[in-house]
């Protein structure tokens, strides 16, 4: 029985996929719904977790906000083709449609302040499905979005995004929900990389997902899902200091890896003199620097010798460190490479 639900599996994430590169390779945009709705109807199943009773309440959410979203980008597709041989944003009508059309798309990704479900959603899954859910499954509505935005709907989103994913991860106690904010934060850059090209938002996207990836796959491989945890883990010293580097790096702190594409992405704006932006997004990521600092400060400040409720070996994680090591230094490796 096991056997055959991890196949069950295995086939529904083989149809999340090739749904999903069916739909940004298509032409048509009533093609890249059908794409959106079978990747939708593939990952639903994924999200079921029987030790985890708030997985039925996430996939509930997901269904419906996904469905919504959907249905509004289908109704102005349809009226898009129906009304209009060649489209033009001059006439008003169009404008209304691509508005309500780029409205369904960042719905769909969780920006901000369209992301109350995201949050929500992600507290309820597992660690794997919280990485497809905040890395793969944004492939399909930046890759649409980018045929049809409009400019001043994805400035006001980006300055949304990234102001509503530093200032709500403050509070936060839960790493599930300090990872969701900061996936809304990253939202806002990879918008700002869309609009100077998909080059530069291809590389900040695989970079992001590299980072998430560790640090979601450590917090699998370790059972934890709160900071106390990490405090009070009979984890090897360096597991830890590994998670807090890749958290650093997460946020943009040089010399880390994750500095590289907002190194390239400020260097742009500056060129083409977005100050006011550049500045709303320089200041963002200091603020989510500052509560992963704090979460560090705490951890070095303070002794826990009482609770040590796991025990996770050092030479258990080669994978996650070689990948660790890649994070924290690959701003110098790249850096090399792009001036030889």
């Amino acid at each position: 029985m096991l056997t055959n639900y991890n196949y069950t599996k295995m086939l529904f994430f083989l149809v999340m996929i090739l749904s999903s590169l069916f739909s940004i390779s298509s032409l048509s945009f009533i093609n890249m719904w059908m794409g959106m709705e079978i990747n939708l109807i593939a990952f639903i199943p994924l999200m079921i977790n029987n030790s985890n009773s708030l997985s039925s309440e996430s996939m509930m959410k997901y269904f419906l906000i996904q469905s919504l979203s959907s249905a509004n980008f289908l109704l102005s597709s349809i009226i898009l083709i129906s009304m209009n041989k060649w489209f033009t944003l001059f006439n008003y009508l169009n404008y209304f449609i691509f508005f309500i059309m780029n409205i369904s798309l960042l719905m769909k990704m969780g920006a901000a302040p369209m992301h109350f479900w995201f949050p929500k959603t992600m507290k309820g899954l597992s660690w794997i499905n919280c990485l497809i859910l905040s890395t793969w499954q944004k492939i399909i509505p930046m890759i649409i979005l980018s045929y049809c935005y409009l400019n001043s709907v994805i400035y006001m989103f980006i300055i949304l995004s990234v102001i509503t994913g530093s200032i709500m991860g403050f509070n936060q106690t839960a790493l599930q929900m300090i990872l969701a904010y900061s996936s809304i934060n990253h939202i806002g850059w990879m918008l700002t990389t869309m609009l100077i090209n998909m080059n530069m938002w291809t590389l900040y996207f695989i970079i992001y997902s590299f980072i998430n990836s560790i640090l979601m796959f450590m917090f699998n491989y370790m059972k934890i899902f709160h900071l106390i945890q990490i405090f009070s883990s009979k984890s090897s010293i360096y597991i830890n200091y590994f998670i807090f580097l890749n958290l650093l790096s997460l946020g943009g702190l040089p010399p880390f890896l994750g500095f590289l594409p907002k190194w390239l992405t400020i260097n742009f704006m500056i060129s083409n003199k977005f100050y006011l932006m550049n500045f709303i997004l320089i200041m963002s990521s200091l603020i989510n620097l500052f509560f992963y600092l704090r979460i560090m400060y705490s951890f070095t400040m303070m002794n826990y010798f009482e609770i040590k409720f796991n025990s996770i070996l050092f030479n258990k994680m080669n994978l996650m460190i070689f990948m660790s090591f890649i994070s924290l230094g690959g701003l110098i490796f790249f850096s090399m490479i792009m001036y030889m």
